[in-house]
Order: C-alpha cells, then structure tokens, then sequence
C-alpha cells in the first residue's frame, strides 16, 4: 500500500492511499480457494473447480467484499502505524469512481487526530467545598411542607359562602357564542379556589358562592391557549356548586407520619433528616465539581480537533433552539446556526471531556455492569416505567447506553481527581448552600442565552 500525506494542518490529517491491484487480486484467490472446497460444479469433483471459471462466476459478486475489508484493514493499519486517534469517524473516499477488477483502488482519508494532552499536577489545585449540617428549623420546616402537601378539607357549615383556600365541588357547563364546547363541562369537580388550576378570572369569581346555588363564571381565553379554536374567544361557565369544605389545621404528628410510610412522628423526622443531608450533599458536590472544571479549564491547554468543536456547537445551538421552542417536537426545521458563545461553551465541554477522558483511560477508571444497572434502575423509577424493559431497551441500543454510562464515568474521574486535589470544607448554611447553587444556575443559563 503507498501511502501520501496531503495534509497536516493543526490536527487536521490527510492521506491519499493506492491499494494496488495485485493485492486485491491475492484477496480475491485467497477467498475462491476457501470456497473452492465447498463448491460442487458439473463436470468437477467437489473442490476441484478450476479457480478461472470460479472466479468468472463469483469474482463480481465478491469484489465489494474484498474491497471493503481491504479499505479497512488499510486504515486499521494506518493508525496501527501512525498512532493517530481519530476525534471523529474518519471520512473515507473512493476517488477513482471508475475502479473495476484488475485496477489499483485510490482512497482519501482525512480525519482530526486527538491531541496528545499532558496531564497536569492535580495535587496542586486548592478549592473549596461548602457542607451544610442539617439543622432541626430545617427538619419542622420541611414537615411544615409535607403537612401543608397532605392538606385536608372539613365540610362548612350549612350556608356558608365559599371562601379563598375552600375546596368546591361543583357541576360547571362552559359555552362559547351561546354553545357549549368539547372539554367545557364536568360534574363533581373538585378545585381548591386560589390553586390556579383554571384560566386567569375564573377561580377570582367564584368566591361567594354557596352549595345549590349557580353562578356564571365569564372569562376569556388566553391568546395563546393550547386549543386553537378557543384562544382568545370569551366564554360562560354556569357553575354549580354541591359541597364546600374549608381547609383542615395541618398536624405534624404520627398520622402524618403514617401517610408518608413511616411508623411514627420520629421515624418521620429521621427519614426527612437524611433525605435533606442527601440534599445538601449533592449540591456540595455540584459546586466543588464546577469549581473543579473551572480550575482544569484555566489549567489545560491543548489543540482542539476543529470537527469536534463543530459538532459540539451544534448540538449545544439545537438544543438550546429546541428548549426556546418547545412546541417543535421533531427536527424538520431550517438548521441553526451555533453563535460565538455557543462556540465558546462547546470549546470548554471539549477540552474537559477530553482531558476527563484521558485521565480516565491513563487510570483504568471503569464503569461495573452493577453502577450502570442501578443507574437503569434509577431512571427507569423517575420516567415510570419497567426497569425490565427500560434495560433492554438502552442494551440494545448504543447511544442510550453511552449516555448511562458517560455521566457516571465522569463521575468518577472526578472523584478519582477530588481525592487528589487540596480540598478544604468550608460550613455554610443552607440557605448560602442554595444562593450559591442558584448562582451557579443561573452563570450557566447566562452563558447559554
């Protein structure tokens, strides 16, 4: 094989490759003596066929075979050689369009090699972690939230007038110019006045109200309300209502308890204690990471492969697109553009991710079958679905698994560097812990506008 470079520009590469003739036909006798011993042809012992008439029978159907093995063991040779990583998959081109059997095979191959990327000093790096301790105003207060969840409803006296904060239940008839609409109607609903659940104005007039009277409820519908053929049209809702109940005095006590899976008030209080302290300690862990990847990113400096950054940017510009239009599901839309700061975060995401993933792979950091299994687990429970069948699904399908297994491959790179790095605790409280978390938030959502 003659091999020519035609192209070293940064980590740009390539190549202009010959595969002569001679070495295809070798491949092609190589592959009629095999299947010579399986042939029976008329006139011939079985394995005896002359391999001329064989190979004007098989040679046309066993050409595009021979080519392509021989196409990949020429690049599997040339990086065996090189020692060059391809970014990406390398683009690989016939140019001679007329080749045919008895002809030498021309090929272009270009790719962008990964950059050799030294490893720095990770003990050097001095940073910051800031712990909260799950203090006892912080436990009454979420056992506040979950009695104010776990809200109840007592009937009103007899006569009493719906207030704000009561539960109604009631039949409502909606009409628009005078007839009633699809989705307009219902019997024995149930709607806690002030929760917002219906379209501005409408809860606002109920108030008042008592059980067997009827009262008509006008509204309009928003301009841009998801039924296209009621936005903006003004409706009438006859509303009437059946029971009335006000709110019950929230008890943070052992029945309380009971409704959320525990014995009694204490096994509440502990089980809400540890689930906070988990809190606390994941958003931690979000901070010293970041101001880990800060401190690499200022730290590292190496060539980036361009073709990377181009498809890194554009990922980052279709999803930002498609989280600005979330009404457009598919991706049948004009292509977009990555701008400079698009560009910008794509070059920090590629150069961590490469240096993650080298120290990683310096480091024989690995990912067990079990991490990936609970992590199935785990977002099979959050999407509600069978973990049974959320399993094969992502075993069979290659861009789900990376996604499992890439975060907490990451994951681990981190740690491995955080065990290495100076880290210093530093107590805060937890309201600091969320300022700072929804700082943090709030750089990233910056840095994407």
């Amino acid at each position: 094989m003659q091999v020519v470079e035609t192209k070293s520009e940064g980590l740009s590469r390539a190549y202009a490759m010959t595969l002569p003739a001679s070495a295809l036909e070798a491949k092609m006798n190589e592959k009629l003596v095999a299947a010579r011993e399986d042939v029976q042809m008329k006139g011939f012992r079985k394995g005896k066929a002359p391999l001329p008439l064989l190979k004007k029978m098989f040679g046309k159907s066993l050409l595009g075979e021979i080519v392509q093995e021989s196409v990949d063991g020429a690049i599997r040779e040339h990086f065996e050689q090189t020692g060059d990583r391809p970014a990406l998959q390398p683009d690989v081109k016939v140019t001679n369009q007329d080749f045919d059997e008895g002809h030498d095979l021309h090929l272009e191959l270009a790719y962008d090699k990964l950059p050799d990327i030294e490893e720095p000093d990770f003990s050097t790096l001095q940073l910051e972690k800031p712990v909260a301790v799950v203090e006892d105003a912080a436990v009454d207060e979420a056992l506040g939230k979950l009695a104010e969840g776990a809200q109840t409803f007592e009937p009103r006296e007899e006569g009493a007038a719906l207030e704000t904060g009561d539960q109604l239940t009631f039949d409502f008839v909606g009409k628009v110019d005078g007839e009633p609409f699809e989705g307009g109607s219902a019997e024995d609903f149930q709607l806690v006045i002030g929760s917002g659940q219906f379209i501005p104005g409408f809860e606002e007039q109920l108030p008042g109200i008592k059980v067997g009277e009827t009262k008509d409820v006008t509204v309009t519908f928003p301009e841009d309300y998801q039924a296209e053929h009621l936005a903006g049209k003004e409706a009438v809702f006859a509303c009437t209502a059946k029971t009335i109940a006000a709110p019950a005095e929230a008890k943070i006590d052992d029945e309380l308890a009971k409704q959320f899976g525990s014995e009694d008030l204490e096994g509440l209080k502990t089980q809400v204690r540890e689930q906070l302290a988990n809190e606390y300690n994941v958003a931690s862990r979000a901070l010293v990471k970041r101001k880990l990847l800060d401190a690499l990113d200022e730290m590292v400096t190496f060539d980036l492969p361009p073709s990377l950054l181009e498809v890194e940017a554009k990922q980052i510009a279709h999803q930002l697109w498609h989280e600005e239009n979330p009404e457009v599901q598919g991706h049948d839309h004009a292509e977009i553009d990555p701008t400079e700061e698009h560009k910008t975060l794509a070059a920090r995401r590629v150069r961590l991710g490469l240096l993650l993933a080298e120290t990683g792979t310096k480091h024989e950091i690995q990912v067990s079958e079990q991490e990936i299994m609970q992590r199935i687990v785990r977002q099979a429970q959050q999407m509600n679905v069978p973990p049974q069948a959320f399993f094969e699904y992502v075993k069979q399908n290659e861009g789900a698994m990376q996604q499992i297994r890439a975060p907490l491959f990451e994951d681990k790179v981190v740690d491995y560097i955080l065990e290495l790095a100076q880290v210093t605790e530093v107590s805060v409280s937890k309201d600091e812990l969320q300022s700072r978390l929804e700082a943090m938030d709030a750089e990233d959502e910056a840095a994407t506008a």
